[in-house]
């Protein structure tokens, strides 16, 4: 597999986790203090558009290190829980790191 593929998913994870804490941020301000509703509906279409990109992404890694369905699912869904994002980058690149390197090392071989 290449690098790209994990880099890729590796950056809208970060950027999409960092978009739903702003997200939430702006719905605190919108609905607590009734303040920011034209910014909650900028970042809220923003976060949404990132969103997609990011489930092309995390899908495309799935189906390249041949996950299960419901370990692809998780991934997929953690980008709509504040924080678990972070945690399951994590995870996922601890996981696919060793098939990065095992494809290079076969490569050069």
């Amino acid at each position: 597999m290449k690098r790209s593929v994990l880099t890729r998913y590796r950056v809208m994870a970060y950027v999409t986790a960092v978009m739903l804490l702003i997200l939430c941020a702006c719905m605190v301000a919108k609905y607590g203090f009734d303040t920011g509703a034209d910014l909650t509906f900028a970042v809220s279409q923003a976060h949404g558009v990132l969103f997609m990109i990011y489930l092309v992404f995390a899908f495309d890694l799935g189906s390249k290190a041949k996950w299960p369905f419901g370990k692809l699912l998780w991934v997929l869904v953690s980008g709509t829980i504040p924080l678990a994002a972070f945690f399951v980058e994590r995870k996922v690149r601890a996981e696919v790191e060793p098939l990065v390197d095992g494809g290079l090392a076969t490569a050069r071989a």
